[in-house]
Formats: C-alpha cells, structure tokens, sequence
C-alpha cells in the first residue's frame, strides 16, 4: 500500500509546531464568513439533541467487539463509547442490527455466550447468527461502564408471515434494556429484499400490510405503549416518500429511518469508490445526503424525526481509501450537512475485524485469535470524525445550517466547508453557539494521484483563514483537527495506537485512551477575529461563555501507555486584526517552546 500515496512531509511532521507556523503549509487563502443572528426559519424546524451522532454495529461481528458475555466486556471498548459519551449531556446513540440482524434467529434459552456464526460460507455481507440475551446483558454493562446509551435494536422483515421469533426478540429487548431502548428497527433494507432473493416479488405495496401485521403482533405483548418503531431503513431501491405515501403514515412511528453510502464496492474497486477528490469536494454531498429530500419533508411536515442509522465511505466493506483522514473530515461533513438537511441524528457504521472503513479493530483477527482484552487495539480514521462531532452540540438543542462558504455547496473545486450552530434555548430562543470549519486543501501534496485510480487532484491552496466578522463574538475557543495529509492513515502494519491523526493535539492510544495533551485555543474576537486552520483539518469555534469544551478524562481504564488525557493546555491567541496571525504565532510559539525555538522559529518566518 505504501507505494500508492505520496512522500510524506517531512518538515517537523506539521505537528503542534507547525500547525501554529501555518507558512509551513504553503499558499495561504481567507475566507470570509458570513453568520446571521438567527437561522433561518425554515431551519429552527430541526432542533437536534448534542448526541446527534451514534455508532451502529452489525449484530455479526458485535461479541467481537463489546465481549461475549456481561463479565468479558473489553477495555478498549469502554474507553472508545466513553471518550464520545462523556462530551454529551445526553446518552450516546448506539444502533444494533444490520443485513446480519436481519438473517438472525433470536434464541431466548441461549445463556452462555452472546452469539455463534451458523454459516461458515455465508455471504460477507450477510452474516447470520444466533443470538440470545446475554447481547443486552452486554449492551447493559457496557452503559454502566462508559455512560448511559439509548439503544436501537433492528427486527426482521423477512418472514413476517412467521414472526414469533421477531416478538420474542422484541419483547426481550424491551423488558431487559428498560429505558435504555430508544427503537426497534422493522426490517433492514427491505427495497434489496427482491434484489438478494430474500423475498419473491416484494415491493412496498406488500410491505406496508405486512408492517401492520408485525405492529398488531408486537402490541399484543404490550411493548407499543408508547412509541418505539422504527422505519423502513431504506437504502437504495425505495424513495422514503413512496412508502409514506403508501400508508407508512398511518402507523404510528417515533422514527423515519434511512442509510446510505456514496459508493459501493460490492463488485470490487473502480474509479469512483477509490476517488478521494469526491470526498474532498463539499458540493458532492448535495446529491448524497439529498436524495430522499422529498420524503424528509413529509416527515418534518408530520413532526416525525428522520435518523440515519448508518453511514460511511463506501459499503460493502469499504475500499483503499476508507481509512485515510480524508474520511475524518468527510465524516464530519457529511453528518453535519445531514442535519442542516433535516436529519435529527447520523450513524457512522462499523463491522467485523479488517473491514477498511471501521471505527476501530481489536489487535488481531477475533476468528483467530480473541485478543480483545489485550492492548493494541487499531483506531480508525472515522472515529476521529465521531469524536469531534461529540464535542459539536449544545446541551439544550441545536439547528445547524450549512454557511456555504465561497460557494462550496455548488462549487466543486471549493476546498472549504462550514456550519453555523445554534443553540436553542427554551427562555432565550436561537443564540449563535459555534463554527465547524473544513480545510480539504492537502499543502504537503498539492497533487496527488487517487490511490491507483489514475485520477489526479491538485490544488495550490493550503492553509485557510476563516474571517469570523466584528460583533459576532466577544472573545472565542477553538479546537482543531488535523493530518500531514488527506492520505494520513492511523491503519499501521505494526497495529497500535499513532499520532497521524490528531484532535486537540490528542491521538487515540492503543486501548481507546486518549493519549497527549489538550490543546485548546482562546482568541479575542469582538472586533472580528482570524481562525487558521491547516491543511487539511478541521475546527470547531465556540463563540458564547455559555457552552465550553469538555475538560475532563474520558479514560474508562488506563493503558501502559501514558494516558495524558486529563492535562490541558490552553494557547491565548491574540486577536486576528491586521497582523493578527502573527500575533497568534508568536504568543503561541513562546508559551509553548523553548524560548530559543521560539525565536529561531519566527526568524525562519520573517526571513
């Protein structure tokens, strides 16, 4: 794999030193930005909870993941959920299901280990099991260690002429998980069910009866006293609209649920599912994320939420790419424009060990051997997207809009992306909470090919300053995300944990710590203030004393390695107004460095 990416840069590593020395990046652009008062109005129909963003797991693969049983949950996993969970006021969402779940077979008598694979030749992509209760055992223990969890469970729809095992299940879930259950999932993908041979001449005209069907079943065990469905968790085939237009409208749903991945790779690697510049280019996320926009707009008419229960790179297992920091700031922008396009949450999918675009693996192959409660475990880049986007909410709700910095929802050679957050508060109304910026540029390689596609992407733009204007705020922090390169990747031969990829000056350590120390910027801003953001990277800019970042350790169980993550250091900034980068530069440099470093450093500048 090494000889598809460029040569690495080399100067200082574009770590925290030169990520302040932001020349080092090359050209440097501006950006103004443009934030109003108040959203727009059409905009304050989607308030969304700070744990707008949720991980989904495939039911397969799950044991080897959150343990086998209650007493055997792993460290690493802990540290992962509690690392996101603990920078949110509410519980964090975790979805549970899948192509494999929907295969399944619920055995409720099955009480010593969690799950067992039934077909060894089995599709990759379809993986069935059987199952019992220790899985909410597990899920169970696992919110007593690393916070409380609101839980998706996903239901057949393959059989609902037989749907005993899928009431049975359901039942279980609901009696075992408490309050802790947040929906059941009818079906996954039902409009492939005819395309895989699932179900002969299906179509939604069969579907919506059969719903009604499974629904009466359900309310006859007394778990429909208050509204728990989920659905049609639609990929591909149906439009959302159709199906509510069919008489999904008619049962009463707590949720519209959707997923959905740009590309696939279910024949194998092609142009389009290797192509980094269509994850560098915001304005490609407008066909993407808005393809069910029509039923979207049903839904918030009849005020029933739309969740994506799952997405990432590119389905089927992902590709090449998938596991790049590409996809972190994909990642970001991706689920950030969802919800300024009406989603109330957004899943990032994670499956079994080796799967390229995962959010983090165990050492070694679980099938050879379980090396779960072991150090070593491999972080992926999407869960640095994940993590950030923890830290992006406000604790009382939050409506996003997309700022369309220099044109980037329609301009395709836009490399920069960015959001307007604002909280919603029940006394106040909407207030301007935060800035999300993206940097596509790739300084260190201005052209580089797309991983053996013959595809070439090139840009002499770096560094980007976002020009945040007077009277927006009085004084800001900010945080940021960041790489050498687009291609950075935390995917070592060597397993363990890497500093590729860091947020806040942190990297994840190789048990789901967070390991370095805490970098949070403070600016003075009341006369407009400048936020340099490195190529490529990413921030987030709180502009109100009344949110924060999270300050405390979300460390669950230490590693042998030095988990620093209860040490902050805070960088005052100087304000951004004619020199302002460079008062930044230097107050910075000297606080930090060595004054020697320091000195040396913006002589090489000045120069």
């Amino acid at each position: 794999m090494s000889g598809l990416f460029p040569p690495a840069f080399s100067f200082l590593s574009c770590t925290l030193t030169t990520l302040l020395l932001h020349a080092c990046f090359g050209v440097q652009a501006t950006t103004i930005v443009s934030f109003d008062e108040q959203p727009p109005t059409s905009a304050t129909q989607n308030v969304v909870r700070d744990n707008f963003i949720g991980i989904s797991y495939e039911l397969a693969s799950y044991d080897t993941l959150w343990g086998k049983t209650a007493s055997t949950v792993p460290a690493a996993v802990q540290n992962y959920m509690s690392n996101l969970n603990a920078r949110m006021s509410n519980p964090l969402r975790i979805r549970v299901g899948g192509n494999a779940m929907d295969g399944s077979t619920y055995v409720p008598n099955k009480t010593d280990e969690m799950l067992i694979l039934i077909d060894p030749e089995a599709y990759f992509n379809d993986i069935p099991v059987e199952f019992g209760p220790i899985l909410f055992d597990v899920m169970n223990m696992m919110a007593d260690k690393a916070g409380e969890m609101e839980f998706v469970i996903g239901l057949s729809m393959r059989d609902p002429q037989n749907d005993t095992n899928v009431v049975t299940l359901a039942k279980d879930a609901h009696d075992k998980l408490g309050n802790r259950l947040d929906a059941l999932l009818l079906g996954n993908e039902p409009d492939l069910y005819a395309g895989h041979g699932n179900r002969q001449d299906y179509n939604i005209s069969v579907y919506i009866p059969e719903i009604g069907q499974v629904l009466d079943d359900l309310k006859k065990q007394g778990i429909l006293e208050k509204p728990l469905i989920g659905g049609p968790t639609i990929c591909c085939g149906w439009d959302l609209a159709d199906v509510i237009e069919a008489g999904l409208d008619r049962y009463d749903y707590k949720y519209y649920t959707l997923q959905h991945y740009p590309n696939h790779a279910c024949a194998g690697l092609n142009e389009r599912n290797t192509n980094v510049s269509s994850y560098a280019s915001h304005s490609n996320l407008n066909d993407y994320i808005g393809w069910n926009d029509r039923g979207i707009n049903l839904a918030v008419t009849d005020n029933v939420p739309v969740i994506l229960t799952e997405y990432n790179s590119v389905s089927c297992g992902g590709s090449n790419i998938s596991d790049l920091f590409v996809m972190s700031l994909w990642g970001i922008d991706a689920g950030l424009k969802a919800i300024s396009r009406n989603f109330s949450a957004v899943y990032l999918h994670t499956r079994e060990y080796g799967i390229q675009y995962n959010l983090f693996d165990p050492p070694t192959d679980p099938s050879l051997n379980d090396s779960s409660q072991s150090p070593g475990w491999k972080t992926g880049s999407t869960y640095y997207a994940a993590l950030f986007l923890s830290e992006v909410g406000s604790p009382s709700g939050s409506v996003v809009i997309d700022l369309n910095l220099n044109n980037s929802i329609d301009n395709p050679s836009s490399l920069v992306a960015g959001y307007g957050i604002y909280s919603a508060n029940p006394t106040y109304g909407f207030t301007r909470d935060k800035l999300v910026f993206l940097n596509y540029a790739d300084g260190s390689n201005p052209t580089y090919p797309n991983n053996g596609s013959g595809y070439f992407f090139s840009t002499t733009e770096s560094t980007q300053t976002f020009k945040i204007p007077e009277n927006t705020a009085t004084k800001v922090s900010y945080r940021i995300l960041t790489a050498e390169s687009l291609f950075s990747t935390t995917n070592t031969s060597a397993g363990g944990s890497t500093d590729a990829i860091k947020w806040a000056g942190q990297w994840i350590g190789d048990l789901g710590n967070l390991r370095g120390q805490r970098e949070t910027h403070l600016m003075e801003c009341n006369k407009g203030c400048d936020i340099v953001v490195p190529s490529p990277g990413a921030a987030i800019v709180i502009l109100t004393d009344d949110d924060s970042f999270y300050m405390g350790n979300s460390t669950v169980v230490s590693s042998l390695e030095d988990s620093s993550s209860s040490l902050d250091t805070t960088i005052v900034d100087s304000a951004g107004l004619g020199n302002g980068a460079m008062g930044s530069l230097q107050l910075s440099v000297v606080k930090l460095y060595p004054l020697w470093l320091g000195v040396a450093l913006v002589l090489m500048m000045t120069a």
